[in-house]
């Protein structure tokens, strides 16, 4: 099953279309994001997809972010932290700002992935027993490349596309 990883966008939606264009051309039906979207219309532009979204520091339309995903996906989720299953893998997606929550997280050691954003900052390594991805971001004001990461979790290949 490949999946594509978002995150921080921050109303970004020039940079946000040309991934989904990519990511249609892959065929993905799942999208992460990581947090930050920060606005109601962009969120309105994951339709078509199932999204497991977490809240980052910038999404302050909560509320309506959630009901917009809802309504274009009913399988959609929006939360704080989400922990499940995907593909057969079990993962985790927080979006990495609040103090302690990604320590938490990984000193479980129930989680295959741990997807999160927050830093701006491309990474993938192994902490304890799970693989940590943060796909870096789409949008915002740092100056690290613009990004998003495609994921199989059959093979585990990653594959970090630059806007």
């Amino acid at each position: 099953m490949k999946i594509a990883i978002l995150s921080d966008t921050h109303n970004n939606l020039a940079n946000l279309d040309a991934a989904l264009e990519r990511i249609r051309q892959e065929e993905v039906t799942t999208l992460i994001h990581c947090g930050d979207l920060t606005g109601v219309e962009v969120a309105s532009r994951l339709a078509g997809w199932r999204v497991i979204f977490t809240y980052g520091n910038g999404d302050f339309a909560s509320g309506e972010i959630r009901e917009t995903l809802l309504a274009l996906n009913p399988e959609s989720t929006a939360e704080l932290v989400f922990t499940g299953y995907l593909g057969g893998a079990r993962i985790a997606v927080t979006h990495g700002h609040l103090p302690g929550q990604m320590d938490e997280l990984l000193d479980l050691r129930l989680y295959e992935y741990v997807f999160h954003g927050h830093s701006h900052r491309q990474r993938d390594v192994r902490i304890k027993n799970s693989r940590v991805i943060n796909p870096g971001a789409l949008g915002g004001m740092h100056v690290e490349p613009r990004q998003f990461c495609l994921l199989d979790l059959d093979t585990g290949k990653a594959e970090y596309i630059h806007i």
